[in-house]
């Protein structure tokens, strides 16, 4: 960072290129380098940087006006994109489904847990208040998200402020922590959900939460078929709220509306943010089913929680002009042919001796590297591998997002690739000719 910088950075150790615009799939800076955007900025923008209707919109609709509070508005903006999320939602959130919208996933996510709570306080069940997750899982960095979550690292330095109200194993086949196979392992990770219950006080239990494809802390691991199933049937037949964390699986991004429909499982609550907007504006929501509803209708009629600037008019203004472009440009249906042709090019990748995996679902990818392709035994935490490769494709032009711990929270070693949605064949080809030469950098024998 430059000695006079007011801004307080997420690493101090890093220098950051101030951006200055946006075409497409790629980030200009001031200094005019030209970035490919093969992350999509954390799996958010879906539609491309710079596309001037998103902007008129929120123009628009500030000068008309800008912010009204919840306690004593709505306004029609949010009205309508609420109305239009359910309609992409599974069926059980039509009729009757409401959005509460946030400033963004880790605020939609605490909008869950108070949700889930209050939703059994309505029916009678006081007993009811803890959220159980996964290890290895990640849903915010707010305190409430953070307690949910099963990021060791992320969580490590707040340990002492954070809730414990329980983690399950995760559900990683590439690294599975039952050392079993599929389909032999009769899903051996979704009924640990109920030994879990069966230990652990499950009347105390008030709501699941888990990602269907889980991102950044697994580099997009994708569940095998009648895990989420299996899952669901354990919430139901517990009493327990199902909430799926679609804050970077959903919006499209999988080449669905919402990841969990590829399953064809109907969740209580689904959040989601990033996407939801395309980065175009801080906006996130949570979804409710009409169980969910009924019960505060029916119960105090008064749900409390609030944000000062939920749903903020020129936010979901926003949010309905970029579901405005992904509709009028037949987006969604993009994802799957993209994704394809990424997965092509990036197969040349999968001979390397240190690429372990190459996973996802549609424009969610990720790519593991290990020491010992036979084992998939990882790399030592202080080899850096992950950032190592996003500083070498960084050469390339290429952006990529790093993380490290997907193996046991401490080691092991990815990089996330999710693109927009609008990536086109010879983009797909530099960000595979970036990482070959970013591996032929960082192992050079």
């Amino acid at each position: 960072m430059p000695p006079n910088s007011a801004l307080f950075p997420r690493n101090f150790r890093k220098d950051y290129p101030i951006a200055s615009r946006g075409e497409g799939c790629w980030i200009i800076d001031q200094a005019g380098r030209r970035f490919l955007d093969a992350s999509g900025q954390a799996a958010v923008v879906s539609i491309g940087h710079g596309v001037p209707e998103i902007g008129r919109a929120m123009a628009e609709q500030s000068s008309q006006l800008a912010f009204a509070h919840t306690t004593q508005f709505h306004s029609a903006p949010a009205e309508k994109l609420a109305q239009r999320l359910l309609a992409l939602a599974p069926s059980n959130f039509r009729p009757g489904g409401r959005v509460y919208f946030t400033s963004g996933g880790s605020e939609a996510t605490e909008t869950a847990i108070k949700l889930a709570r209050q939703f059994h306080l309505e029916g009678g069940q006081s007993s009811r208040y803890r959220v159980v997750s996964r290890l290895q899982s990640y849903h915010g960095s707010t305190l409430g998200a953070m307690s949910v979550s099963g990021n060791v690292a992320r969580r490590a330095p707040y340990q002492p402020l954070l809730g414990e109200w329980g983690h399950i194993a995760p559900c990683f086949c590439y690294h599975c922590p039952f050392d079993k196979k599929f389909p032999e392992c009769g899903i051996a990770c979704a009924d640990d959900l109920d030994h879990f219950l069966d230990k652990n006080d499950a009347p105390s239990v008030a709501a699941f939460i888990f990602e269907p494809v889980v991102g950044a802390t697994l580099g997009a691991a994708v569940p095998p078929d009648g895990y989420i199933q299996r899952i669901a049937e354990i919430c139901r037949s517990r009493g327990i709220l199902l909430i799926a964390d679609e804050i970077m699986s959903g919006m499209g991004r999988t080449g669905k509306p919402f990841a969990i429909q590829h399953w064809n499982v109907e969740p209580d609550i689904i959040l989601v943010g990033k996407g939801i907007a395309s980065g175009y504006a801080p906006l996130g929501a949570a979804l409710m089913a009409p169980r969910i509803v009924d019960a505060f209708e029916r119960g105090s009629g008064a749900f409390e929680h609030g944000f000062t600037y939920q749903a903020h008019p020129v936010a979901t203004a926003a949010g309905n002009a970029v579901l405005d472009y992904l509709e009028s440009h037949n987006l969604f249906d993009c994802v799957q042919p993209a994704a394809k042709i990424l997965r092509t090019e990036l197969s040349v990748l999968q001979s390397h001796p240190h690429v372990g995996d190459i996973r996802g679902l549609g424009l969610l990818l990720g790519i593991e590297f290990v020491k010992n392709k036979a084992t998939r035994q990882a790399f030592p935490k202080e080899d850096n591998i992950a950032e190592r490769v996003r500083q070498a494709a960084l050469g390339e032009n290429v952006l990529t997002y790093p993380t490290q711990g997907c193996v046991d929270g401490v080691n092991g070693d990815h990089i996330l690739l999710a693109p927009p949605f609008i990536v086109t064949p010879q983009e797909c080809q530099l960000i595979a000719n970036a990482l070959r030469s970013a591996l032929q950098k960082v192992f050079p024998g």
